[in-house]
């Protein structure tokens, strides 16, 4: 599994290469940004499924921030990130949505459907979505937050879980190929 994710991912040299990155290089080369081990690599889903909830472009650049404040894997941080996309955003938000409804105890905000974007410039596209999310209210914004972290926690056991069971599952097959005394 690990030299899988390590395939994927970019190494030291093509961050210190790239022109646009160097000035933060000091800061993204640090070896704990890098290293894949259990802790860095749950820290790293934990912290790319929580920011996966921020809205608009600003994903990416809240997960590179938590992970140089964390010190865990960024690359695996960045790709977890992807998992709200416009096929998925539009489910999250109504379960955020309803999260912040039970959660606030309020029964009459009415979830209303997210714009028509049909045939619109993508420029028209994120004012309309900031109106949809602001007539939402309350229940939404609290509703991101406690998925956010519903999602995080629950990323970061499963992959110390799944982890430490792989490591199980590769300590009894080394078990049982040895020879017995």
């Amino acid at each position: 599994m690990r030299k899988r994710l390590k395939n994927l991912l970019p190494d030291h040299a093509a961050i210190h290469d790239n022109r646009w990155l160097r000035p933060f290089a000091s800061t993204l080369l640090h070896p704990r940004l890098w290293h894949l081990n259990r802790h860095s690599a749950a820290g790293a889903v934990a912290v790319g499924l929580f920011c996966g909830l921020i809205p608009g472009p600003l994903q990416m650049l809240g997960a590179a921030i938590f992970c140089v404040l964390f010190r865990v894997n960024l690359p695996l941080a960045l790709i977890t990130t992807l998992y709200s996309n416009p096929l998925t955003i539009v489910p999250l938000y109504v379960l955020a949505f309803g999260l912040g409804k039970l959660a606030l105890g309020d029964g009459e905000a009415e979830f209303t459907a997210p714009p028509d974007l049909d045939g619109l410039a993508i420029a028209n596209w994120i004012p309309m979505l900031i109106d949809w999310m602001a007539s939402l209210g309350r229940p939404l914004a609290l509703g991101l937050v406690l998925l956010a972290a519903l999602l995080s926690v629950t990323g970061y056991v499963a992959v110390k879980w799944t982890w430490r069971a792989w490591l199980i599952r590769q300590w009894r097959k080394r078990q049982a190929k040895s020879p017995q005394p």
